[in-house]
């Protein structure tokens, strides 16, 4: 006991020594984060600075534009660049990311951290998380759940004069659409109306040619009124699915919504525009990715009373275009440690709630099952509706030019007058299955 005693001083005085070149090796490393420049980017700046204070790892963060995000992101992976340690990439870059080599496997590091994909609502491990889909392999963990839905002035919908018009023409009372057809009606009710002394349009929807604009605009409509991107029962066998008779209605209709209920000009716009047309109090509805929505409740000019919500219109089915991200490590980091560590940090619970609470939007089942969810904001309710019928595009490594085609196709047709429904359908499927056999999917 004596030399135990006589020996303690020194070992504690090594002990500290260790756990201070342990603490100051932490706050040495610094890991950089990549995701598009959005408000939820800068609520995640926020959030990391408890990683920084728990850890002594510090952040850098590199945030790019939405418009030449995938770009700028793509090409920093396929040159194998070392700038992000943490990427927050698209859905559908991990079939590429994973095949490619860009992003690491987590399997082993959920199982020996205890994360599990199970306290992630399914639809964004399927599409956030899994390479193949619906198989137990892992590329990251949900980090942003999203999908598209609908904004609409409450306020102009409440008003009496119109209320009454509506009925007159419907025979129903002017409320939010559940169907298509209530959707046309609304929107070409509101079509070059006069309200308050200001000339108004019906409906904002995507057209945005250069990116994933009118595709992901698009499919909205596709989606509840019966197309589908494959044949459940034979993958990659496309006819009469793609260009279904549903499908062309649905492509029809769409155009039809353009050329009705929409404002003139917009021929190539996307999410910035969808904003500036509903803050400017142009359009009596809009779609708009749900990430927007806590900013447009809060607007001084069309917040509070002003806005409503609601899930996108259903059909012969339902559908919505799923959006979000994963978060994923990227395989040529040099700090792929640290890395994981923020993975590990990022899933824990709390951690999850405080992201949801400052303007994030959690995937985690303990936040969206809570009971207080559902009135925790005035589109929470239908943010849950609208994740329980989502659908994702493509996420071939080929994705890329699986969307290219499809962008020239529809916006071909929705926009520039080009052909019919069927004739763009048609050449969409033999686009994608060119692509398909030059990937050996298909023969």
């Amino acid at each position: 006991m004596k030399a135990i005693s006589k020996m303690l001083p020194g070992l504690l005085a090594l002990a500290a020594s260790l756990l201070t070149g342990t603490a100051a090796h932490a706050q040495d490393k610094t890991i950089t984060l990549c995701w598009a420049a959005w408000d939820p980017a800068n609520a995640l700046v926020e959030l990391s600075k408890d990683f920084t204070a728990k850890t002594g790892i510090k952040m850098k963060f590199e945030f790019v534009p939405w418009t030449s995000f995938a770009d700028r992101m793509l090409n920093e992976l396929n040159s194998k660049g070392k700038l992000c340690d943490l990427i927050i990439g698209d859905s559908q870059w991990i079939g590429g990311s994973a095949e490619q080599g860009h992003y690491v496997k987590l399997n082993d590091f959920f199982a020996k951290e205890g994360i599990k994909m199970s306290d992630f609502a399914p639809a964004t491990v399927v599409g956030y998380a899994e390479w193949p889909k619906n198989s137990p392999n892992y590329w990251a963990l949900p980090a942003m759940a999203d999908a598209v839905g609908w904004t609409y002035r409450k306020d102009w919908f409440a008003k009496p004069e119109i209320q009454a018009e509506f009925k007159k023409k419907f025979g129903r009372d002017l409320t939010p659409p559940k169907t298509w057809t209530e959707f046309r009606q609304v929107s070409e009710f509101f079509q070059g109306r006069m309200i308050d002394g200001k000339k108004v349009y019906g409906a904002y929807i995507f057209t945005e040619r250069g990116s994933e604009g009118i595709t992901m605009g698009v499919t909205n409509v596709l989606y509840p009124m019966g197309f589908k991107y494959e044949d459940p029962k034979k993958p990659y066998s496309m006819d009469g699915f793609v260009n279904s008779a549903d499908a062309v209605k649905g492509l029809e209709f769409y155009k039809a919504l353009y050329k009705g209920s929409t404002p003139p000009g917009l021929t190539n716009a996307y999410m910035s525009e969808g904003l500036d047309a509903f803050k400017s109090g142009q359009v009596a509805m809009a779609m708009n990715w749900f990430a927007f929505f806590p900013g447009l409740s809060k607007d001084p000019q069309v917040g509070g009373d002003k806005i409503g919500f609601f899930v996108n219109p259903s059909d012969k089915g339902k559908g919505v275009q799923l959006g979000g991200q994963g978060i994923s490590v990227v395989s040529y980091s040099a700090n792929r440690n640290e890395a994981l560590q923020y993975i590990k940090w990022f899933a824990n619970g709390e951690v999850q709630k405080k992201w949801q609470a400052i303007g994030g939007s959690s995937a985690a089942k303990s936040v969206l099952n809570d009971p207080a969810y559902p009135k925790s904001s005035p589109f929470a309710q239908a943010f849950l509706d609208s994740m329980n019928m989502v659908v994702d595009f493509w996420a071939e490594p080929s994705y890329a030019q699986l969307l290219l085609a499809m962008q020239k196709r529809v916006h071909d047709y929705v926009v520039a007058d080009k052909g019919t429904a069927k004739e763009a359908l048609d050449g969409l499927v033999v686009d994608w299955k060119k692509v398909f056999k030059e990937d050996g999917k298909i023969k």
